[in-house]
């Protein structure tokens, strides 16, 4: 991606947050200004910025925001908890969010008596950010060599810059195997209800100059049993111990169509989204989002009044769908308890499962 355009900026003079309202994509690139946590949650929960990392990096910028503007004299713990709090409950299926945090939480309590505490705060949540673009682009290193020259892709939703730091998880193995010289032909599923594909993978394939062309959901399966996607490339918002990935609804339809036709389904996840603590899919909770995004397109009603609506948001492929799982230290496979701990370097273990 060039420079021309970013998914969520540290301003300075405000203090503030600068975010790329992603709901007018395609229209218009309009940057609100965030000056304080309750407006980062919003954008947050309304969707101005979304995706996994880019999740993330807001919330780590919310906490710094709490502390830069704290008046003077305010119980600054008191704050973060309260910005820690309320930043934990905008989106509960994508695990960046709550390892963000933590990472935040953490840097607070070794800093906060120091004077020096709010520059900690903002250079952790800056940290991340770059961080993350790093690991977009070795995850997109790693991806690219399993993209022949001339493939068709298929994607769903939107792995792309917008919804990390910069570069993207899906779309930056797109953007690496680009890179190497490949030619590649993307099908983007458009995405219902929120048409992230539609809306926002096509527009940031465009800027690139890659050959992108948008097909209705339900078209997926036919052009695959076709003979007409090489393979399929998703992101995720939560992967688990066993593989399954957690997904934008739809995902999980899109693998069981490439895997009667057997082509190669991919999930691209950066390590931060792995949740290893979770055993598999069915623990993982399932954000249901509001009716209208079903109901209506801008002002107009496609429903009838009165009918019942469900709006899943995320779904869950069973890990003996994915072909592999491409992360910024290597290309997992099958038995993923094994490969993805190796990946990460942490033990498997989590008490959560006690309960569950």
């Amino acid at each position: 991606m060039g420079d021309s355009w970013f998914t969520i900026r540290w301003d300075a003079d405000g203090p503030a947050v600068l975010m790329l309202d992603q709901r007018r994509l395609p229209a218009e690139a309009h940057y609100p200004r965030y000056v304080d946590v309750e407006g980062v949650a919003r954008a947050i929960e309304d969707m101005v910025i979304r995706g996994a990392p880019a999740i993330g990096i807001a919330a780590a910028m919310g906490v710094a925001l709490a502390v830069a503007r704290a008046p003077a004299g305010a119980d600054r713990d008191a704050l973060v908890s309260g910005a820690l709090d309320r930043l934990a409950r905008t989106r509960p299926t994508a695990v960046n969010l709550f390892w963000a945090l933590d990472r935040m939480r953490t840097r607070w309590a070794s800093v906060r008596d120091e004077s020096g505490a709010t520059a900690a705060l903002l250079a952790e949540a800056q940290a991340i950010l770059e961080e993350d673009v790093a690991i977009n682009r070795a995850l997109g290193a790693h991806g690219a060599a399993l993209v022949p020259d001339g493939a068709r892709i298929l994607t769903h939703c939107n792995a792309g810059a917008l919804a990390t730091g910069g570069y993207g998880t899906a779309l930056g193995v797109i953007r690496a195997a680009v890179a190497a010289g490949k030619r590649v032909r993307v099908y983007s599923d458009e995405t219902r209800p929120y048409l992230q594909g539609a809306r926002l993978t096509a527009w940031e394939l465009q800027q690139d100059g890659i050959d992108v062309t948008v097909i209705p959901d339900v078209a997926a399966a036919h052009l695959i049993s076709r003979g007409e996607v090489d393979l399929a490339i998703v992101g995720s918002d939560r992967t688990v111990r066993n593989g399954d990935v957690a997904n934008k609804i739809g995902t999980y339809g899109v693998a069981l169509a490439c895997h009667a036709s057997t082509i190669p389904f991919y999930a691209a996840v950066p390590v931060s989204t792995l949740d290893l603590g979770l055993a598999h899919g069915g623990l993982i909770p399932i954000e249901e989002r509001t009716p209208r995004e079903v109901t209506h397109v801008g002002d107009r009603q496609l429903t009838p009044v009165g009918v019942g609506i469900r709006n899943p948001a995320f779904d869950v492929t069973p890990s003996r769908y994915v072909t592999a799982i491409i992360t910024e230290r290597g290309v997992a496979r099958a038995p993923y308890e094994t490969s993805l701990a190796a990946l990460a370097q942490i033990r498997p273990v989590d008490e959560r499962e006690k309960h569950a």
